[in-house]
């Protein structure tokens, strides 16, 4: 990606966030918490593109991740080595029909058993915008076709994992879809997913019988049952207030999360009750993070530094007390 590509991404990304607030949310507390031994791992360059979205983890603590703005899945090894995958291809048109930021992005990331890694592109072109399969030796392939006019956003691997869901951020609708591939089906289109200007349904992830999914304008934390068949139940907000949500993790203590909210530069701890502590910041080397992921007692967040323009990089922490 050039420089002058990556001056126009940054320029649309600063617009479009300035709808939101940047204020932490209101039942947060200043630092403190579950978190230890908090440290920079990998920094990523910004002038390539290597703004980092999304995260899946390996067994053995090597991270897969997407660069957003360089349309790349890269690796991270525990000792903090980038190894690029795939780079997905570029849209005829250079992607300035990509609803709501006007530049092509790989987005969401998930990884089955058999180390198949999953990934949503979104292009504002039929020809590109859907989920695509890389498989160890073989280019990447998209596998389903998802509506050009959407952005898709979070990715998730069911329970069995023989399926996967998509929120679509613009649209307002979770997709599914099996790992095999074929025509999505619009999974839910509930209120609570929409956007009130920017994006709506974003991180999601499949827990205790139900997708969970986030509202980055509406700063809500959803529940949405997956009911016998495949069908989706009605969403329930298990918090809210927290505008500029993104993805977040489960922490093994039951509903407990760890999110990342973008705007504000924050990682705030969510509890059963809704309630949340801020536990990292900018302090901490965040710089808009985009997600968080939890292997063990290690807690990994990218930042990708949209708005901040600074040091896209992973943190590293431990996770005290977490079963």
């Amino acid at each position: 990606m050039s420089k002058r590509s990556i001056k126009i991404t940054m320029s649309a990304l600063l617009m479009a966030a300035a709808t939101l607030t940047t204020a932490a949310p209101a039942n947060a507390t200043p630092p403190k918490g579950p978190l230890t031994d908090v440290r920079i791992a990998t920094h990523f360059d910004l002038s390539a593109g290597q703004m980092p979205e999304n995260i899946t983890l390996l067994p053995d603590g090597t991270a897969n991740i997407t660069f957003a703005a360089s349309r790349q899945v890269a690796q991270i090894t525990p000792r903090g080595t980038t190894r690029i995958l795939a780079t997905l291809p570029a849209p005829a048109d250079g992607g300035v029909n990509t609803p709501i930021l006007g530049f092509p992005l790989a987005t969401g990331i998930a990884r089955t058993s058999d180390g198949t890694v999953y990934v949503l592109y979104a292009t504002g072109t039929a020809d590109l915008t859907g989920l695509w399969r890389l498989r160890p030796g073989r280019v990447p392939q998209r596998i389903a076709a998802l509506p050009a006019n959407g952005l898709p956003n979070g990715l998730a691997l069911g329970e069995h994992g023989e399926r996967l869901y998509i929120t679509d951020s613009v649209l307002g609708t979770v997709w599914t879809v099996p790992v095999t591939g074929g025509t999505p089906t619009a999974w839910s289109t509930a209120p609570e997913l929409a956007s009130t200007g920017f994006l709506g349904a974003n991180g999601a992830k499949v827990h205790r019988g139900a997708l969970w999914v986030t509202n980055l304008d509406q700063g809500t934390l959803l529940r949405i049952p997956i009911r016998s068949g495949n069908r989706a139940g009605a969403p329930q907000v298990k918090a809210s207030g927290m505008v500029g949500i993104d993805d977040f993790t489960f922490t093994g203590r039951g509903d407990e999360i760890l999110a990342a909210l973008n705007a504000p530069n924050t990682v705030v701890h969510i509890r059963s009750d809704g309630t949340s502590t801020t536990v990292l910041d900018a302090a901490d080397g965040l710089q808009n993070p985009t997600s968080v992921a939890l292997r063990g007692n290690d807690v990994y967040v990218l930042s990708a530094a949209y708005t901040t323009a600074t040091d896209p990089n992973l943190l590293r922490a431990r996770l005290r007390d977490h079963r």
